[in-house]
């Protein structure tokens, strides 16, 4: 079986790397609407077209999640830059979202994620970063293995995330945010574990 190679090294940014580009782009976007829509909130005067509009963005931004993936795959496109781009950009949607719809000191804002949810997936990701850090220091290089409770995470958040920016009911919404955080965990530990391996797996090739 013919393996396609990559031949987009000396064409520039390929249109994968665009679409992701783009995704990046509609992230401020994304944050503006909601700030202006959690300030009219607070003065009692929320304009719900914002709120809509906030809602809009990120269901585009988030679904163009795979077609960027199909595109890159379809057209033997997958760069180095579009492997860094692509999760950045999802982090940056989910991120941005859960730290904009934590608001205790808001509780017109309906509703919301539960504060340990929000710290629980912040503190995943920072220690993903982190152990990347360290075992590249320690071995050289880092090999992440995608995980499909990884993955479950992050389409739990995202449809949490929806579910909040649509205002729907509280009850389902804590069904998909503790799913999600069981899934947030999980996949923390699995990656722990992969890392472990990968340091005690790597040769040392100096004393």
């Amino acid at each position: 079986m013919m393996t396609r190679v990559d031949t987009s090294a000396g064409r520039g940014i390929t249109l994968a790397c665009k679409i992701t580009i783009c995704r990046l782009l509609g992230v401020p976007v994304f944050v503006l609407l909601m700030l202006y829509y959690t300030m009219g909130l607070q003065r009692g005067e929320a304009n719900e077209y914002q709120r809509v509009g906030a809602l809009l963005l990120f269901v585009v931004v988030a679904l163009t999640d795979a077609l960027d993936g199909f595109v890159a795959r379809s057209r033997g496109e997958i760069t180095a830059l579009g492997r860094i781009l692509d999760p950045l950009a999802d982090k940056a949607l989910l991120i941005s979202a859960l730290l904009l719809l934590t608001r205790p000191s808001l509780p017109q804002l309906k509703p919301q994620f539960p504060v340990g949810f929000t710290l629980l997936v912040i503190s995943r990701d920072v220690f993903l970063i982190a152990g990347a850090v360290v075992i590249h220091a320690l071995a050289g290089r880092v090999s992440v293995r995608p995980r499909l409770t990884g993955k479950a995470a992050t389409v739990l958040q995202m449809t949490a995330a929806i579910w909040a920016l649509a205002g729907g009911p509280q009850r389902p919404f804590l069904w998909l945010v503790w799913s999600a955080g069981v899934f947030v965990a999980i996949s923390a530990v699995q990656y722990l574990v992969d890392g472990i391996r990968q340091m005690e797996s790597e040769p040392h090739e100096s004393g």
